[in-house]
């Protein structure tokens, strides 16, 4: 984060009671006036938020708990723990832990307990950025959320297993927030245009086609970014205007200006980098890189996102340039300005080198889809656990093969449910380890398809397609 807001805007250094977001000044960013009011506005986390799911549950008690929100910037953990405020009847009170000291949590954590007494009503301390607190200033949290003075949600975007100390961890369990979905981007994007008390409704704007679904798209789930983006296009325009593709383009220049003043076209160039290494281009790659660190750019966002084009565009094409992304994070984080900035540089030319395939990103995405679309679908009864007496009596494990004893390694049995068998969900490159992984599926194939002929000749049941 960054020092930066959260989702949907900057927040009030005042507490505010729990009846939901306060409405935002006169002339706030359309970010802030679009600030979910309630959880039926809030887009995303369904993980967290579907029904039955533990946040949801602890909202529907209306008894708030103490918890880390672990996500990216832009993917709602402010708005979140406003939310929680809001739903719960309790009194909200921010705090930054960047830009306040142990004082102010002294302040806070008095006001609380006077609070309680001559009330009863709770207070959620709500500290941003609660990684940038040392060991001792988070251990002085520990008492007052042990004794219920306050109830604590921290938001960070760094792993809380190193940032956070383990008594906070073992009170304060951690929710994890992931990037917005593009579609849930396009919603809000829909909602603030149509919106004629928050959003720009009154504007009457029109918008090209494909336009709102190209931003959602690079707003890289960061529905702040997305916003900011429409506001400024939205000014571009004006009033009974048309929004089109070279409109957002020259709204993207100008809107760090105004929001974001030291990002310096955080958007555009972070996209340039994206797309030099994507393009094998290193000198690219290590120009963009230099000037998000000349800019001011966060470093460990930097190593965030070297590590994301590790995965979705290197893969397994070249599985050392996940392991050198992590070790660049690593080391920068050990070693900071300016020596560990050359590991990150280290990190951008080694991927734009290596060969590329998207193969893993999709395969992951077709699982998923697999998954969401056959939540239901029983584990093959082979494949089962069989811990008890009874589970065994029912046929759990009944037939499963022990693939390393099997002539050349291999047993032929099956592994997805029956509805998905034969599915492939990932179909290694030409390029890279993935050539090799691609002759090992091959070679795998063929060993299966000879176990599965050797069964049935053998009159045992074949239960696999070929």
């Amino acid at each position: 984060m960054s020092g930066t807001p959260d989702l949907f805007g900057a927040e009030s250094p005042t507490e505010s009671s729990g009846a939901g977001p306060r409405r935002p000044r006169p002339g706030a960013p359309l970010a802030a006036r679009m600030r979910p009011r309630t959880l039926d506005e809030f887009r995303g986390q369904e993980h967290l938020l579907g029904e039955g799911k533990a946040l949801r549950t602890m909202l529907e008690r209306g008894t708030p708990a103490s918890m880390i929100l672990w996500g990216p910037p832009g993917s709602g953990k402010t708005t979140l723990a406003r939310l929680v405020a809001a739903e719960t009847d309790t009194t909200f009170v921010p705090f930054s832990a960047v830009t306040e000291g142990i004082a102010r949590v002294r302040e806070i954590i008095a006001e609380a307990g006077e609070r309680l007494q001559a009330t009863g009503r709770q207070t959620i301390l709500f500290c941003d950025e609660i990684h940038r607190f040392n060991k001792a200033q988070q251990d002085a949290f520990l008492p007052h959320v042990e004794a219920g003075t306050v109830t604590l949600i921290g938001a960070t975007t760094e792993n809380p297993s190193f940032e956070i100390v383990r008594p906070l961890l073992s009170r304060a369990p951690v929710f994890v927030l992931e990037p917005l979905s593009a579609p849930d981007v396009q919603e809000i994007l829909e909602a603030a245009l149509a919106d004629r008390d928050r959003g720009l409704g009154t504007m009457e704007l029109q918008v090209d086609e494909g336009v709102l679904a190209g931003l959602a798209e690079e707003a890289d789930g960061d529905a702040r970014r997305a916003l900011g983006a429409l506001d400024a296009a939205g000014r571009l325009a004006g009033p009974g205007g048309r929004i089109t593709v070279e409109v957002v383009r020259e709204a993207l220049q100008h809107r760090f200006a105004v929001y974001d003043k030291g990002g310096e076209e955080h958007f555009n160039i972070i996209s340039a980098l994206h797309k030099s290494v994507r393009g094998s281009d290193a000198d690219g790659a290590l120009y963009w890189l230099a000037r998000m660190i000349e800019t001011g750019e966060d470093p460990l966002y930097i190593a965030r996102r070297v590590v994301r084009m590790a995965s979705e565009d290197i893969g397994l094409a070249d599985p050392r340039g996940l392991e050198i992304a992590l070790a660049a994070r690593d080391a920068f984080h050990f070693l900071g300005p300016p020596e560990g900035e050359l590991a990150l540089a280290e990190a951008v030319v080694y991927l734009a080198l290596a060969p590329k395939s998207n193969r893993l990103y999709v395969a992951w995405a077709q699982a998923r889809a697999a998954a969401r679309d056959t939540p239901g679908e029983a584990v093959p009864l082979h494949i089962r656990n069989a811990p008890t007496g009874l589970m065994k009596k029912l046929g759990y494990g009944a037939g499963y093969a022990y693939d390393p004893d099997a002539e050349a390694g291999v047993s032929g049995q099956t592994y997805l449910p029956e509805r998905l068998a034969g599915r492939r969900f990932y179909t290694p490159g030409r390029f890279g380890f993935e050539k090799t992984l691609g002759e090992r599926i091959t070679w795998f194939d063929a060993r299966r398809r000879e176990a599965r002929r050797g069964a049935s000749d053998a009159g045992e049941p074949d239960d696999a397609p070929e």
